[in-house]
């Protein structure tokens, strides 16, 4: 089963997505994260009759993909609906016709990541309201610039930075093309562009640091930064690092934010530090990595935060931005953030303190195995009784194949490496990571429904092997940046300056199948309140992956965020089985499904116009999941 083999490779190379708020046009939904939509026009009666209203092209497609993955929200701006390629081209379009209006091209440089997952829009109360821009968008590049554009016609806004740009600094010297990026979308609070980062991972111990930077929405001029790792004694934070924070880098924001502008705050998902899977050069917990960081828009300080991993060698990043909703909480509705992890598991905050509004206590984790000189958490924040929607771990007992003898296989090498419950930690032998540290849910995140209080969330399932090799042992290493011969072989991490080498691959039988039971993705339905899971069905036919077209439902490599409308329906592609899907939020039925020129690896968003509720997807694959690329915009509507 080569087909399968790859696709499940490539899978578990994607440590990290970069993933950013969603923007619905029917609510102006900018910074709130729910991906939730009060229209109703489509519902579960009709939904079956969608049908293709017109598809676009965005003319781009690189020669060389690298890591390409279409995963654009578009988002309607007055009469334009606004579409980010993979190279970063903006392109306004007839929200109805989908004709080109303009294009604006930032010749962003060649890129080993080629991706865009939207723009932010941010009206200026101060201007008139026909002067240039008036309404602007906001695009981040891969070299790490940040853009101002007219919302209506697609010019750089000239008094903002240097004609329309902002070159944003790297706290030090890049030493690779594009090390640090600015890749999420960026989020405003109050007239403040706040700004994050993608720092390669796992390329060296002295990283670049994971700054957010913030900036004056008009004109561009710097006004605060903020370093999720401490530097100073002041930071009552450095007491959490021992010796590590001056050394260390990361704990950057790839993800998106989301903000509350009447509290004035920013949320900000922060990550791993620097290397990821080995912590024995930064002893401690690690503040403000692995956290939710409430800061103040105005000014960029703290007002609270939680951390959600401690001292993390996993690559346990917090990965989606959190939901704001109001939660109901002890007979009164709270203004409350939702955050999901890469581990599954799920977290309520009241969004104003940062007091947990599930409780969460310190539970042990295991601390038998680790490599010399690591210094482990002993235990790690657990929401009591909120269901986890992945595996906590795996066993031999969990070993799965298409036939006895591909199980046994896998139980067998299984039994040779180190397994156990989550949080289990990499070894020289090898460590078996459920979930793995591409999730789990990852950069889409869930979306919830306010009036039923569901939340629906995608997740990968498949584990990951975790290897650490002394560095004196290994003769030569790959970093991430270069080609891979043999994919089956995995990753191998140079970590340059730190004492150890990491190799990564998933866990696939002899067949080239995972070695864990399907689906191998999931969507899952989550009462938060009553804090139970209402249904899960898997997300994907392998159709596309194995060498013969059978449409098993088993679940297929994927990234991506649904959409819930007021009609009861979940919209979601995810899947690399080329399919978008619509679900019935109540029961998980698969309502309708349309098969697309390239999977949907990206957020769908739905609008009104002229009378007529339309769903727009970004089809465009994933270079790492199924070679076929793509590049259209489809919007969809029912018959008139």
């Amino acid at each position: 089963m080569h087909k399968i083999h790859r696709a499940f490779v490539l899978l578990l190379m994607v440590l990290a997505g970069m993933p950013s708020v969603v923007v619905h046009a029917d609510t102006q939904e900018r910074n709130y994260g729910a991906k939730y939509s009060n229209l109703k026009q489509i519902s579960t009666a009709n939904v079956s009759d969608l049908e293709i209203a017109w598809e676009y092209h965005t003319g781009d497609i690189p020669a060389d993909p690298g890591l390409t993955a279409f995963q654009d929200t578009p988002v309607l701006v007055g009469d334009n609906l606004i579409v980010c390629s993979v190279t970063r081209k903006v392109m306004a379009l007839d929200p109805a016709t989908g004709n080109q209006r303009w294009v604006y091209d930032p010749k962003s440089p060649p890129s080993t990541t080629n991706k865009c997952r939207g723009v932010s829009v941010w009206t200026d109360e101060q201007a008139e309201p026909a002067q240039q821009c008036n309404t602007r968008l906001f695009l981040g590049t891969s070299d790490y610039r940040l853009i101002a554009l007219d919302a209506v016609s697609g010019k750089p806004c000239d008094g903002f930075g240097e004609q329309g740009v902002v070159q944003m600094e790297a706290s030090k010297p890049m030493l690779i093309p594009g090390e640090v990026s600015a890749l999420s979308r960026p989020a405003i609070v109050n007239d403040v562009v706040v700004v994050g980062s993608s720092v390669m991972d796992n390329q060296r111990l002295d990283a670049p640091s994971g700054r957010v930077l913030a900036f004056d929405a008009r004109n561009g001029k710097p006004l605060w930064s903020f370093d999720p790792l401490p530097r100073s004694p002041e930071n009552p934070a450095l007491a959490t690092w021992q010796d590590g924070a001056p050394l260390n880098g990361g704990g950057n924001v790839w993800s998106g934010m989301v903000v509350d502008e009447t509290l004035d705050l920013v949320y900000l998902p922060t990550t791993s530090p620097s290397i990821d899977f080995y912590g024995g050069e930064r002893p401690g917990d690690n503040l403000y990595t692995d956290s939710v960081v409430a800061l103040q828009g105005r000014t960029g300080k703290v007002v609270w935060h939680f951390q959600l991993v401690h001292h993390d060698v996993w690559d346990y990043d917090i990965p989606t931005a959190g939901m704001l909703i109001d939660y109901p909480h002890n007979g009164k509705l709270v203004p409350a953030l939702v955050q999901n992890t890469k581990q599954g598991l799920i977290f309520i905050f009241n969004r104003q303190t940062g007091e947990p509004l599930v409780p969460v206590e310190e539970r042990p984790v295991p601390q038998g195995g680790a490599v010399a000189g690591e210094q482990l958490s002993p235990t790690q924040p657990f929401p009591v009784g909120m269901p986890a929607v992945s595996a906590q771990g795996f066993t031999p007992d969990d070993a799965w194949g298409f036939t006895p003898i591909d199980e046994w296989l896998c139980r067998r090498e299984a039994e040779k490496l180190v397994t156990g419950p989550i949080y289990t930690p990499p070894s020289e032998k090898g460590t078996i990571y459920q979930p793995a540290p591409s999730g789990g849910p990852n950069w889409g995140g869930g979306a919830y429904d306010p009036q039923s209080n569901i939340m629906v969330v995608p997740a990968n399932t498949v584990p990951l092997i975790v290897t650490h090799q002394k560095r004196e042992a290994v003769t030569a290493a790959q970093d991430t940046s270069k080609g891979h011969a043999d994919l089956s072989a995995g990753f191998t991490f140079s970590n340059s300056g730190s004492a150890y080498v990491t190799t990564i691959k998933p866990f696939l039988s002899p067949l080239g199948a995972p070695c864990s039971a399907p689906p191998w993705s999931k969507l899952t339905a989550v009462d938060l309140v009553k804090k139970e899971i209402l249904w899960e069905v898997p997300l994907g036919s392998i159709e596309k992956l194995a060498p013969v077209p059978i449409p098993l439902e088993l679940g297929t490599p994927g990234g991506g965020a649904p959409l819930v409308t007021a009609g009861g329906i979940v919209f979601l592609g995810f899947a690399s089985d080329f399919k978008f899907r619509a679900f019935d939020l109540k029961t998980g039925k698969t309502l309708w499904s349309q098969e697309l020129p390239a999977s949907a690896n990206s957020t769908p968003i739905t609008y009104e116009y002229a009378g007529e509720q339309y769903v727009v997807v970004a089809a465009g694959g994933h270079s790492m999941w199924a070679p076929e690329l793509g590049d259209s915009v489809i919007a969809f509507k029912l018959p008139r």
